[in-house]
């Protein structure tokens, strides 16, 4: 059972990028995490490879398990979208503004991974939300690349031009992939020159934890191949490379479900309501929402007012682009609940493995340091 709530460590992982292009003489770019100076650089980042997955697994993953461990915090919420944010712009949630996989702005709530309307997945919001304008800070890459660092990232095809991509990986020369063979070869290649860096992307260990379950013979088998690409990387790469492997986030098997869609004592005040199963955002037109909710759900989650989840420090320092797409009521489940919609989301239905919320097994993640 993960912990009931993780206050995370010193370290986050917006000073991943910042550290590494520290050793690539990128001015402003300090190495607050102490990792080696390198002219040639590479990030490998596998979605949903928690800290305690990891460790619980290392028999299965020998090339990852044999660096030297270092667990820092994903940042809260624990979701893709977010830990990419934090990875490409230095900056946690409450300053970058990506909040969550869903979160409202003005009459629209956004799925920040496809950059469409939540729950409808066709319809295409990067005209009506500009990915620059939603996120607006400038990203390590274009200051990396202003320096005149190579900058490369090696992601899914389907991600060139999307509008996370825009909002968050923009100042990098992109190369899309269709699996582990022209991923590990892409990254390769993108390092050849001095003064060099490439992020590098896999998202399927997070797939498999999701409809399987983390730690399901289906995710440690993927596991496996995910070991196997790492390793396959760093033996192609030249020498004098740092490669570094972390992640975005961990995850958690489900068991206690709590259905809003059927929950009528949930919908009352709740004009909006935002984030995924492990974390919700509740955007309310009556102040009884807070009580109601921490009734009903009693230990199975926290539920603070927007004001206590920032004063706790829940999302970093808040500018305020995030303060509104926060919402007026925050949940985080703690265990193993989540806060489903049967008929409004039904994706989410018949998966087993969630993240998003507060807990170690979800916010604490890996750094990897190899020098070939």
């Amino acid at each position: 059972m993960p912990d009931p709530a993780w206050h995370g460590v010193l370290v986050t992982i917006a000073e991943v990028v910042p550290s590494l292009l520290s050793g690539l003489d990128v001015p402003g770019a300090d190495n607050t995490l102490g990792l080696p100076a390198a002219r040639r650089v590479v990030l490998l980042l596998v979605d949903g490879l928690g800290h305690e997955l990891l460790r619980a697994h290392a028999a299965h993953a020998p090339f990852l398990a044999g660096l030297v461990p270092r667990d820092i915090d994903a940042g809260f919420p624990s979701s893709t979208a977010t830990s990419l944010a934090s990875i490409g712009t230095g900056l946690l949630s409450g300053e970058h503004g990506i909040v969550g996989y869903t979160f409202a702005i003005g009459d629209e709530v956004l799925n920040s991974l496809s950059w469409s309307r939540a729950g409808d997945h066709r319809h295409d919001l990067r005209k009506a939300l500009v990915p620059e304008v939603v996120q607006p800070h400038p990203t390590v890459f274009e200051r990396a690349a202003a320096a005149g660092v190579a900058v490369s990232a090696v992601a899914p095809m389907a991600h060139r031009g999307s509008g996370l991509t825009r909002a968050v990986l923009r100042g990098s020369w992109f190369r899309g992939a269709a699996g582990f063979g022209d991923l590990a070869l892409g990254a390769a290649a993108a390092v050849r020159q001095d003064r060099s860096f490439c992020y590098a992307y896999h998202p399927d260990l997070d797939t498999i934890g999701h409809l399987y379950g983390p730690g399901s013979p289906e995710w440690v088998l993927q596991l496996e191949f995910v070991d196997e690409l790492a390793a396959r990387i760093a033996a192609r790469l030249p020498s004098g490379t740092l490669f570094v492997v972390t992640a975005d986030h961990g995850m958690i098997t489900a068991g206690d479900r709590v259905d809003f869609d059927t929950e009528p004592q949930l919908w009352q005040g709740v004009r909006v309501i935002a984030g995924e199963p492990r974390v919700r955002y509740l955007h309310t037109s009556t102040g009884e929402v807070l009580d109601v909710w921490r009734e009903l759900l009693g230990p199975r989650a926290d539920v603070l007012s927007r004001e206590e989840a920032v004063a706790e420090g829940w999302f970093g320092p808040v500018g305020p682009l995030a303060t509104d797409r926060i919402g007026d009521v925050v949940v985080a489940m703690k265990d193993s609940a989540v806060v489903l919609r049967s008929q409004a989301e039904p994706s989410w239905n018949a998966m087993k493995g969630f993240h998003g919320s507060r807990t170690r097994d979800e916010l604490a993640i890996p750094l990897l340091v190899h020098m070939t």
